[in-house]
């Protein structure tokens, strides 16, 4: 269900009364050297309880936009927000920022002062001034992201 399009994000309220059990490799997978195939998956893994630990405070939002590229968060990636956890110095943020959200990481400075850092280099921090009007909305708890290249047709 969609929620709302912001300019820099796309809101989605998480739905986690379906369980959504996945076959799941649990003696893992090599980074490095291949190991042996595992012919028969037994176990299962529900990513609603593994991703989500607030289902009432938890949404889903699609990245607009480049500035996080350099952390490599980019646009179309989904982010699972959870809006009941506290925000601390380094997490990766939705902001709402007078009237806008903004995907930011937060740096927490003495004296209650915030800088909201962008990850690519084209952008600049933004330093939360008095008068602002600020909340931290969400903290973002996961990235899911798709590995898949696009391809071109060769023919």
């Amino acid at each position: 269900m969609r929620v709302k399009q912001m300019r820099t994000l796309i809101l989605y309220k998480s739905h986690v009364s379906v369980r959504l059990a996945l076959p799941y490799a649990d003696g893992g997978v090599q980074a490095g050297f291949p190991s042996p195939a595992q012919d028969y998956l037994s176990e299962t893994i529900d990513l609603n309880h593994e991703l989500i630990e607030h289902p009432s405070a938890t949404f889903y939002a699609r990245v607009v936009g480049d500035s996080m590229i350099e952390e490599g968060i980019a646009e179309g990636d989904l982010l699972v927000v959870d809006r009941a956890l506290e925000p601390e110095h380094g997490d990766l943020a939705v902001c709402c920022l007078n009237g806008e959200f903004t995907l930011k990481r937060l740096r927490l400075l003495d004296g209650n002062r915030v800088m909201l850092m962008p990850s690519n280099r084209r952008y600049r921090p933004i330093e939360i001034c008095e008068g602002d009007d600020f909340r931290v909305w969400g903290v973002v708890a996961y990235t899911i992201k798709s590995n898949r290249r696009r391809r071109t047709r060769l023919w």
